[in-house]
């Protein structure tokens, strides 16, 4: 096994019937994950796992899946984001059963925290595709990462609107990121992963069944702070994700349509039963408060300022560093470290993530100057 203890929360990943709540308890139980999967299993079922599921871990400790999976996972680049992950998702870990792990090709950003999530069916009509381009278009104009599914219809055409006007894109799916479907919306899925990220919760070699698919709508309500429906019918999976995002306390907004229209039957419906009547994006902006993340998202691209800030950026990454470890390694006075890492946070370069631990929110050009 790999040394990475990440390999352990892959392993339980790959076991069908472990989800949230499960993963919890083997945390709870035994510590971490690593005696978890060590665990024989009268132990694991004395931490309230079933004999069967008990069972299936066992075999696939036994057997050379989670090593194969793993190898596959570093061949293709997939990151993977568990809940102990700074960076995992802050909205999605606030949701009822947060997903334990993520595995995603591209990047989570910090300005993903201000995301606003477009579906609808995927038999869009002319005026879905106005209304999603338009829409999609000016909240990423605003720095609105726009969440959807990647699925035919308004899902693509929300995606491609976010890429269109430079912004930040997340195509959740409903198999292993490495099945992308719709097949021909390949192409679209590496140009999402070159200005954000396809994610999903699925291990990689999941296939795109049908049952998946509802369950993941959770997903895109969960990172988002609002859900915009765009056309959906009567039986729509778009009104599973306002359902969820009703349940998780986002703002669910409708487009209006004709009532004769079928595509428009779903998201007249959610009108009538308190969703907001989507008219304007400016409307959405207004709403949630979003109208500063235009100038959020430009003042995390500033670079650092001089050679202190500059030296404390080459030192953080990833993971967490305590302020004390910081000024060991810059051997600079702890009052300037200080002063330094508070305008550096303001600016959107790093992020407390607690106890006075820091990390550098995205990766510094190899080529910036000071001075």
């Amino acid at each position: 096994m790999a040394d990475d203890p990440k390999i352990y929360w892959v392993g339980f990943n790959l076991v069908k019937g472990i989800g949230s709540v499960r993963f919890k308890a083997l945390q709870s139980y035994f510590g971490d994950l690593r005696n978890a999967w060590l665990a024989p299993a009268d132990e694991l079922e004395a931490c309230g796992l079933t004999p069967r599921l008990a069972a299936a871990v066992v075999e696939a400790r036994q057997s050379d899946i989670v090593e194969r999976t793993w190898r596959f996972i570093e061949q293709q680049g997939i990151s993977i984001l568990t809940w102990e992950d700074p960076l995992y998702p802050r909205r999605l870990k606030e949701i009822d059963q947060p997903p334990p792990v993520v595995y995603l090709l591209g990047q989570m950003d910090e300005s993903d925290q201000c995301a606003v999530a477009i579906v609808g069916t995927r038999r869009i009509t002319a005026y879905g595709r106005q209304a999603a381009n338009e829409i999609g278009g000016a909240l990423a104009r605003h720095g609105v990462t726009i969440v959807s599914g990647l699925a035919r219809g308004v899902d693509a055409v929300a995606h491609q609107a976010a890429l269109k006007n430079g912004g930040r894109t997340l195509a959740v799916l409903g198999s292993g990121v490495d099945q992308i479907y719709p097949p021909e919306h390949r192409q679209l899925a590496e140009q999402i992963a070159a200005c954000g990220a396809v994610l999903s919760d699925y291990p990689p070699g999941t296939a795109p069944e049908a049952s998946n698919f509802p369950p993941r709508n959770r997903i895109i309500s969960g990172l988002a702070q609002a859900v915009i429906v765009v056309e959906a019918g009567e039986k729509s999976g778009a009104l599973i994700t306002a359902a969820f995002a009703a349940e998780q306390g986002r703002e669910v907004f409708a487009i209006p349509g004709s009532i004769y229209a079928p595509q428009s039957k779903g998201a007249n419906v959610l009108i009538r039963e308190g969703a907001h009547a989507l008219l304007d994006a400016q409307e959405v902006l207004d709403a949630l408060n979003l109208g500063q993340t235009e100038e959020f998202r430009a003042a995390r691209t500033v670079l650092p300022a001089d050679a202190t800030e500059a030296q404390l950026f080459d030192i953080l990454g990833r993971e967490p560093l305590h302020v004390d470890e910081i000024r060991a390694r810059t051997n600079l006075p702890i009052e300037r470290v200080s002063a330094a890492l508070t305008l550096m946070e303001l600016k959107g370069l790093v992020r407390q993530v607690g106890n006075m631990h820091y990390i550098a929110i995205y990766e510094p050009k190899a080529d910036y100057q000071v001075g």
